[in-house]
């Protein structure tokens, strides 16, 4: 047996017996659509493997983000058929589940749901009901450079005042040598720039909508939270912040370029420069929301003609066998394997030895807060779940954008950042 063949696990040794099953007597392609971060980049190369000992062939569509939503969107509502499995996350999974659009997991006892993250199987669920199985799971926290910040003479601390994160940016930003203070998500959308901002927004004690579900941007909360934003990052960011997100300062940071960097847990396993310290995500008095919860998670479209392969597929890559897989594999190693999804992952000792980040994100992810009401009338930390919050998301995102930009003031951005939800959720009927 090859080396491929044997980073399958038992899982998927069991499947390959399977093949024989399908109703042609032939495997079937498979066309999954999946975002472009490192963990789905990864998963195409031990993925061959499992190619190798079922005969499924697996046709991959890699999108950035944005792109990714807005094309899986458009087939999916519409039953296009273009995918066999998705890429969506937790704001999709359980409106879609309830709308039909998805199928319902359903994995046999070797799959051990029970190991999934609570937090995750929730939110990826609806009425009790598994819509889409996580990939990777992550919160946010601040990464930060600790050499900088011990030669610049400055601490962060977890849950630290967004006062003292701005002391700690001005003090390590130089960029003479090609170093900025912080750097954060500018790149306009409702999973990209609005996913830190609203982390920001709730830290401020405030919220998207009020309890009738009315836009709220104009408050005072999100004035003082906006403005924050785009001084810290517009007086300590890199040039062009507006056009970055995740990917873009993941390029930054390794190459030396970021004192610190608040954005999703799962970056620390794609970190490759020394003296990185994790901190929990800063607050403006108001802890509740301010790190966010999510999962890409992998889902079946309602209708697809491969449905079984699909659902076979989706059991072998978020087991515990593909956590062994990329362990044990010679291009990855245990520092690249897929975390905030499973308990059993925390546990391996191979794991342990080397994610020196896996404390502080397993607190992160146990710590947000979807559900927490005390703010806002709706589930979700850096989202709403709602069908239109994508729509309005995207709105307002442009809107922060053009005040980081400084084609706007904040005043102005916010004023139609409101103006704009505002039509949206009365065309939609809520009021």
């Amino acid at each position: 047996m090859s080396h491929k063949n044997t980073l399958l696990g038992a899982t998927a040794l069991t499947l390959a017996t399977a093949v024989g099953a399908f109703a042609d007597g032939h495997a079937p392609a498979l066309t999954i659509a999946i975002v472009n971060n490192g963990h789905m980049i990864n998963m195409q190369t031990v993925a061959e493997a499992y190619t190798e000992q079922t005969g499924v062939a697996l046709n991959w569509v890699s999108l950035e983000e944005g792109v990714l939503r807005e094309q899986v969107t458009s087939d999916t509502a519409t039953g296009g058929g273009q995918y066999d499995i998705i890429n969506i996350g937790m704001q999709e999974a359980p409106i879609w589940g309830q709308a039909g659009w998805i199928e319902p997991l359903n994995f046999s006892a070797d799959y051990d749901v029970n190991d999934i993250l609570p937090a995750m199987r929730g939110g990826l669920s609806a009425d009790g009901t598994l819509y889409a199985a996580p990939f990777y799971g992550e919160s946010s926290m601040v990464m930060y450079r600790k050499d900088l910040a011990d030669a610049a003479g400055v601490t962060i601390a977890d849950n630290d005042s967004w006062d003292n994160i701005m002391t700690a940016a001005a003090a390590m930003h130089d960029p003479a040598n090609g170093v900025y203070g912080a750097c954060l998500r500018g790149k306009p959308g409702w999973g990209d720039n609005m996913a830190f901002i609203t982390t920001v927004v709730n830290s401020y004690g405030g919220a998207w909508f009020d309890a009738d579900m009315r836009p709220v941007l104009d408050s005072a909360e999100w004035n003082a939270a906006i403005n924050m934003y785009v001084e810290l990052l517009g007086s300590y960011g890199p040039p062009g912040s507006e056009g970055n997100s995740f990917n873009e300062i993941l390029a930054l940071y390794n190459e030396g370029k970021c004192g610190m960097w608040i954005d999703a847990t799962i970056a620390a396993s794609f970190l490759e420069v020394d003296g990185v310290a994790y901190a929990q995500s800063p607050n403006a008095g108001n802890p509740v929301g301010a790190n966010w919860l999510w999962a890409w998670a992998m889902a079946v479209p309602a209708g697809s003609p491969n449905m079984e392969a699909a659902m076979d597929f989706i059991a072998w890559a978020t087991s515990k066998d593909y956590i062994q897989a990329v362990g044990n594999h010679p291009d990855f190693g245990w520092g690249s394997v897929p975390t905030g999804t499973r308990a059993s992952t925390y546990a391996i000792p191979e794991f342990q030895a080397v994610a020196a980040f896996a404390e502080a994100e397993m607190m992160a992810i146990e710590s947000a807060a979807p559900e927490a009401t005390a703010i806002k009338p709706y589930v979700g930390v850096q989202f709403a779940a709602i069908p239109e919050f994508p729509e309005v998301g995207s709105a307002v995102a442009q809107e922060m954008a053009a005040a980081l930009s400084g084609a706007k003031s904040v005043e102005a951005a916010l004023a139609d950042a409101q103006a704009a939800a505002d039509a949206i959720m009365q065309e939609a009927g809520y009021y």
